[in-house]
This record gives C-alpha cells, sequence and structure tokens, in this order.
C-alpha cells in the first residue's frame, strides 16, 4: 500500500485543518460494519472547510402524490426540483418509506418522487453521484448495469451513454462530484480524494473523453463545452479555468489562483464571469466561523464585492452555496449544528442524527436572504440540486 501511503503522507504534510465533513463520512462507513478503514485514515487527515459538518438531505415531509414508492419512469417525467439520497439505518430518528438504502430518489417540480433504480446505490466505500442538468429536464448518473455514467432525457426517456467503462471499485471510493451540461452533452466526474485518478469530461455526442485535473471540483462549463471552470477547497481554497478543451489530446490553457482564504464556493454563476463563495475563517479548533458572502473574478480570483449575509435564521453554523436562481440569486444550503473542536471529536464517533437544514435565495448585490424551504438532513452530499455544484 505504499501508494495509499505517499497519499496520506502528502495530504498530512499540507492539511494544517481536518475536515469534519470527510471524517463524518469515515465514521458512517465504520457504523455500517466497513471492514476497510484506509480510505477512512484518508478522509480524516483532508482539509477542506475547517469545522464542517456533513449532512444528508431528506425532504420535512414526503411528496403527497407517491412518497418515493414509485420507479422513475421510462419516458414522460418533468422537470425536477432537487434529487437526494435515502438511507435506512440513521443514528437516530426514521428512515423514510419504502427506503432503499443509498439509493437516488428524484421529485418533480409538481412534487412528484421517484426511486432512480437504474443508479448504483452508495454503499460503504462507494459513493454513486447524480446531476441535473439546469433546466432540471435531464439527470446523470452511474448506470449500475452499463458500468460507467449515463445521461437520461426525463421526458423522452432517450439515454446516452459515457464511452468509459468505470469500475465502480477503482472510481467511486471517495467523495464524488458530477456535473451535467445544460444540452446534455457533457458531463464532468471528479472526487476528492482522488488518490491519483485523473477527474473526467465526457463528450456524450462525440464519444470522447477528455482528463482533467485531480481533486478539482467542477463548478461550470461554457455552452460549447470548450472552458471549464473548477474549485479546490483543500488544502487551499483555488480556481482554476481551463479554455481550449477539445480535442482532447489538446494541453488546453490553463489559468489557476491560489486564494489567500478559505471560501465555500457557489457555481459559476450565468454570466460566466463571476464566482459567489461564503467565507470560512475555521480553524480545526474553532469550526463554524463563516464570514460574509464574495463575488470574485475566477480568473483572478479578485474580490469584486463583499456584502454581509442578512435574513438568516441566527444559529446557522454552516453554509453551502449551491444553483443561481437568477442573476442575482444564488441558493444558501444552512444548518445549525453543534460545533465542536476537532480535539473534542472521537475519532469513532457515529454520524450525527438527522438535523434541520434550511434553503434560502440570497441576493449577491444586497446580501438580503428570503427562506426558500426546510428539509430533516444529514449529509450535504447527499443532495443534488439543477446546475454545476458548488464546492464544499
Amino acid at each position: 500500500m505504499t501508494w495509499l501511503r505517499d497519499v496520506l503522507v502528502d495530504l498530512a504534510a499540507e492539511s494544517p485543518r481536518v475536515d469534519l465533513a470527510e471524517r463524518t463520512i469515515a465514521t458512517r462507513d465504520r457504523r455500517r460494519r466497513t471492514a476497510i478503514s484506509l480510505l477512512a485514515a484518508a478522509m480524516v487527515v483532508i482539509t477542506a472547510l475547517g469545522g464542517t459538518l456533513a449532512v444528508r438531505l431528506l425532504p420535512q415531509a414526503p411528496a403527497p402524490a407517491t412518497s418515493g414508492k414509485e420507479d422513475l419512469p421510462a419516458r414522460g417525467v418533468g422537470p425536477l426540483s432537487y434529487a437526494y439520497k435515502t438511507f435506512c439505518e440513521p443514528a437516530s430518528g426514521k428512515a423514510p418509506s419504502k427506503c432503499r438504502d443509498g439509493g437516488w430518489r428524484v421529485v418533480t417540480r409538481s412534487g412528484r418522487t421517484y426511486h432512480v433504480r437504474e443508479a448504483l446505490p452508495s454503499r460503504s466505500l462507494q459513493d454513486s453521484p447524480l446531476a441535473i442538468s439546469r433546466d432540471g429536464r435531464k439527470i446523470a448518473y452511474y448506470s449500475a448495469k452499463e458500468g460507467t455514467f449515463q445521461v437520461r432525457d426525463l421526458a423522452s426517456g432517450a439515454k446516452t451513454t459515457a464511452p468509459m467503462k468505470l469500475p465502480p471499485k477503482k472510481w467511486l471510493y471517495s467523495i464524488t462530484r458530477l456535473m451535467l451540461s445544460d444540452d446534455g452533452r457533457y458531463l464532468a466526474f471528479s472526487k476528492v480524494p482522488d488518490l491519483k485518478d485523473p477527474a473526467l469530461l465526457f463528450d456524450m455526442h462525440d464519444r470522447v473523453v477528455r482528463e482533467l485535473p485531480a481533486r478539482w471540483v467542477p463548478i461550470g462549463l461554457s455552452p460549447d463545452g470548450a472552458t471549464i471552470t473548477l474549485g479546490e477547497y483543500s488544502p487551499n481554497s483555488q480556481l482554476r479555468t481551463i479554455s481550449n478543451l477539445w480535442p482532447p489530446t489538446s494541453p488546453g490553457n490553463s489559468t489557476a489562483v491560489i486564494l489567500p482564504q478559505h471560501y465555500a464556493f457557489s457555481p459559476l454563476a450565468p454570466d460566466g464571469k463571476t464566482v459567489a463563495a461564503v467565507e470560512d475563517h475555521s480553524t480545526a479548533e474553532k469550526p463554524c466561523q463563516m464570514g460574509d458572502l464574495v463575488l470574485l473574478d475566477p480568473l483572478t480570483g479578485k474580490k469584486r464585492k463583499t456584502t454581509a449575509i442578512r435574513g438568516l435564521s441566527p444559529d446557522v453554523s454552516l453554509i453551502y452555496l449551491r444553483t443561481w436562481r437568477s442573476a442575482d440569486e444564488v441558493t444558501a444550503l444552512t444548518t445549525s449544528v453543534r460545533c465542536r473542536p476537532s480535539s473534542e471529536v472521537p475519532v469513532d464517533e457515529t454520524a450525527p442524527p438527522y438535523l434541520t437544514f434550511t434553503a434560502y435565495a440570497v441576493n449577491v448585490r444586497t446580501g438580503e436572504a428570503r427562506k426558500l424551504t426546510t428539509f430533516r438532513a444529514q449529509d450535504i452530499f447527499g443532495i443534488a440540486m439543477p446546475g454545476p455544484p458548488g464546492a464544499i
């Protein structure tokens, strides 16, 4: 296991802080009786947002139409509002009805809920991602049958399969991220920790694959698929833009900037030239120190605007930025958790119970937040919203 030891040494050398989100995931795997601890050790030493606690998102109440009891129909499904994983053995609280452990459910804008049977379930040391296009009309997931990723049009039922097999034991053992382009043609995949494997960008139409830098989270793609924006949250917050991506043998033109502090990034804004972020002043011993909202130039890292967020519940301790609702509003997923120094968190502590998780629309110009909806939650990596993901 020299390769794993080298990675752990490298991570430890560069990591002044411990990411409680990844520690939580590792301890969850132990709670579920996994016999493998190497990845858990790697997760513990990775830095990200200091003091971040993972939360698995589940809807506060099941949709009255189907309650998640039906499989996703072959065709004729309307646009989605979000998707989430179900886990059947929470540390406390009741599992959702008709639970399929580690399975994905999608929720339409009209409130109908369906199981995605074709998507590989997430298990211990197997994180199976799902992505939704910005308009909510297409999804991408790891197909258990095909052994790789698949894009599906929800209305027509048409499917396209990635041109490369990805054995799950090799590719899905980390925290995975998936980004689907608006038209469904391009699909980007990455994971943290990378453990030497590259990130990938698929052209589903021309059936070609391009490697991308490992460890980076894809947070934006130009309409023509030629330019991608990536974010990295550990050991330092960084932004990278790569243009001239095709043909896949091209080195492309890459611009990267290391930021002077830690941030929780949003996806790339609709203008293609802005990234919103929340300042993170956390340390291992002083977690959950979230600061102002900033607008950044992804090419230079320069701050264009800094604004205090107003209107959140006063007990909010963690903020994650997700889908842009308009040119001026970004979705903020928030939760309130007990923030303990890393020295006080037992390594063998079980995963947290279900928590209240609230979504707000935050105006990036004024900082004003308005409440959208509330979930019961346990893991931030277990929800997918339309459009690119954020980092973290």
